[in-house]
């Protein structure tokens, strides 16, 4: 069972909200471990244990991630630009923003990633079903080399989510609760204001990722006052590698027409599994241990990749898919994607998060809004197998002043008028021109 131990500051459970005390956060990154530094203000104020799935129904959820997926996809993939997205990375980062929304903001997060009222309970449960542990991944092993003979390795799947609250910055205990219970995030204080927030979150990617991914945001501005993080990291060996034939370059053919020479992996098999429709071919390549399988669907004619992934594409593909001989042949791939989720969010009807009038009252009484939403995410795809991360963050800083419509500024000779509102009677006039002068 995965345990979280929240050391919560009491400034921040109080209605007081002085500065906790404390330098920079520690370098480790584990959901354990994300605890401010124990200091005079710093008190263990909770030992709350990751909630158990009970009976949560996860197949909505699934359904509704699954159609998330391909509009997400849809609106950010251009046909002729390499693409990769964690949805499930996304959803864990929103579904922690979702615990601390209320009302219209609450609204839009559950209507653009579907989510269910009992969203909490069912990514935990699909968590804890997907990852068979809690500790970071393992550092990798540069120059290591593979034996062909030798058993492939049980895959390695990790996911952390994570809390980053301003020192000081007062948060509202359910919304704390619910993070360890489902999520089994703990709260960290850092200092946005002076800067040592950022490499204390960066440092937290790193370790979360196996190092594939080194940072989260661009930059952070000093004016936030939490960051949602969620990391998620695979490496998975294929249950028969591609190494019985040797790789040889072949032609692939781009979506522009465009002919390029692809380094292709090839083999036959007699047992896959496979399925075909009207205008695509889909194949599934089970990753050791059987848990976990990548489908590769191709199309035929015009048919677009972004098309064949679409919810209904995808249930013809599982319900049709059968025993048989397949040869497939199948490029190398290495490549990240960098996303800004503002936009393609808005655009599926996520606008007020990101608006000053967003309300995330669960969370804290400060007037908070989603300023960044990032997403990376990263793939290797080789003859032994597959190694993947992705991260999202969401930053929040507090609303201020809302924008000025036109801004003044007097700093140059100037009129003034002192006047009666009602009557527009001019009582003085007169002009600036320097206004050290006598």
């Amino acid at each position: 069972m995965k345990r979280i131990t929240s050391l919560i500051a009491a400034a921040l459970l109080s209605a007081c909200t002085a500065t906790v005390p404390g330098g920079a956060p520690p370098e480790s990154g584990s959901a354990a471990s994300l605890a401010p530094p124990v200091a005079p203000a710093v008190e263990l104020v909770a030992d709350v244990e990751r909630a158990v799935p009970a009976d949560a129904s996860i197949e909505e959820t699934v359904e509704g991630l699954t159609a998330f997926s391909h509009e997400l996809h849809e609106d950010v993939a251009a046909p002729s630009v390499n693409t990769v997205i964690s949805p499930f990375s996304i959803a864990l980062a929103f579904g922690m923003a979702r615990a601390g929304a209320v009302g219209e903001t609450a609204d839009e997060i559950d209507q653009v990633l579907h989510f269910t009222p009992e969203v909490h309970e069912a990514l935990n449960a699909l968590e804890q079903d997907i990852v068979p542990g809690d500790s970071p991944p393992p550092l990798p092993q540069p120059g290591a080399e593979r034996d062909p003979d030798a058993p492939p390795q049980p895959p390695v799947v990790a996911v952390a989510n994570g809390l980053f609250v301003q020192e000081g910055v007062e948060v509202k205990r359910p919304f704390l609760e619910i993070l360890a219970r489902q999520y089994g995030a703990g709260v960290r204080t850092v200092d946005f204001q002076g800067g040592t927030a950022k490499p204390a979150i960066d440092a937290w990617v790193r370790e979360q990722t196996a190092e594939r991914i080194q940072k989260l945001f661009d930059q952070i501005p000093p004016l936030t006052r939490v960051v949602l993080a969620n990391a998620i990291y695979l490496k998975a060996d294929w249950q028969t590698p591609f190494v019985k034939e040797p790789l040889a370059d072949g032609p692939f053919t781009r979506a522009d027409g465009t002919v390029v020479n692809a380094t292709m992996m090839r083999r036959v098999d007699e047992e896959m599994r496979y399925a075909e429709g009207e205008d695509w071919q889909a194949v599934e390549i089970p990753y050791a241990g059987g848990e976990l399988a990548m489908w590769v669907i191709v199309p035929a004619g015009d048919r677009s990749p972004a098309e064949l992934l679409a919810p209904q594409v995808l249930a013809e593909a599982g319900a049709g898919m059968k025993d048989g001989v397949v040869e497939l042949e199948l490029p190398k791939w290495d490549f990240a994607s960098n996303l800004d989720l503002v936009p393609p969010m808005t655009a599926l009807g996520m606008e007020v998060p990101f608006d000053l009038e967003a309300d995330f009252s669960g969370m804290t009484d400060l007037d908070l809004f989603i300023e960044q939403a990032v997403h990376r995410a990263n793939i290797t795809v080789d003859e032994w197998g597959t190694e993947a991360a992705a991260v999202t963050g969401l930053s929040f800083p507090a609303s201020g002043p809302p924008e000025p419509d036109v801004v003044v500024h007097a700093d140059h000779p100037f009129a003034f008028v002192i006047r009666h509102t009602a009557t527009g009677t001019p009582l003085f006039i007169g002009q600036v021109a320097d206004p050290t002068a006598d």
